[in-house]
């Protein structure tokens, strides 16, 4: 029974102790967080084609501009000197050099609507941009305290599994003297199979935060030095 209450309060304080281990708000590197927003805004895809839209509004703004030009058509046309005023071939009163000039008045007056538009879509894709700027920063914190939030949850279910199996062998050697009850030995079991697969399942949890925050980052922690 002594033997049976020793196990209840070593669990106990097992507990209490990983209780106090919970806060992560110390584990928060924010040097190391502006890093990864950084890297996420340098190498993650999408943040690329928010760029490359960008890019392309703003050239449209100056060919806008340029366009003018496509509603204005001009023309010459060249008679020699010394040619007949009646020609049927070259129709013209007039020896040497003739210009003209066309413009498009409806394209005309639709041109600075167009220039209008194009720096609205400028300005539009400047907003779009900086509102992703916003939101990857945002997807790296979440990813970031999600692997440390699985990295702590690891360290403290790797110590609870040593803790199990640690009090497993001491009490083995104390069931193999008959000092303790089977029911003790086989709780202490239990606790050691129950932390093993907690441990499993924080393994596998870490790895998975591990790979969603190099993903966004696009590149290995491990590549990354230590400040």
């Amino acid at each position: 029974m002594r033997i049976h209450f020793a196990l209840v309060v070593l669990f106990f304080l097992a507990g209490m102790k990983l209780n106090a281990q919970e806060s992560i708000i110390e584990d928060v590197n924010y040097g190391q967080l502006e890093r990864f927003i950084a890297l996420a805004k340098e190498h993650y895809p999408r943040k690329k084609i928010f760029e490359a839209a960008e890019e392309k509004a703003k050239a449209a703004v100056p060919f806008a501009k340029v366009s003018y030009l496509d509603v204005l058509n001009a023309s010459y046309f060249y008679r020699p000197e010394g040619k007949s005023a009646i020609d049927v071939v070259n129709p013209y009163i007039i020896n040497g050099f003739q210009f003209g000039a066309t413009l498009n008045v409806g394209n005309f007056l639709q041109k600075p609507f167009e220039v209008k538009q194009a720096k609205a879509d400028y300005k539009l894709a400047q907003y779009e941009a900086k509102e992703y700027d916003i939101l990857l920063s945002n997807e790296v914190k979440k990813r970031y305290y999600d692997y440390i939030l699985q990295q702590r949850k690891l360290k403290i279910k790797t110590q609870a599994e040593q803790d199990a199996s640690s009090l497993m062998e001491d009490l083995r050697f104390k069931f193999e003297k008959a000092e303790v009850t089977l029911d003790v030995y086989s709780e202490a079991r239990a606790a050691l199979t129950t932390a093993e697969t907690d441990k499993i399942e924080a393994e596998a949890d870490f790895l998975k935060a591990r790979d969603a925050l190099e993903d966004i980052i696009g590149v290995k922690l491990t590549e990354i030095k230590e400040d």
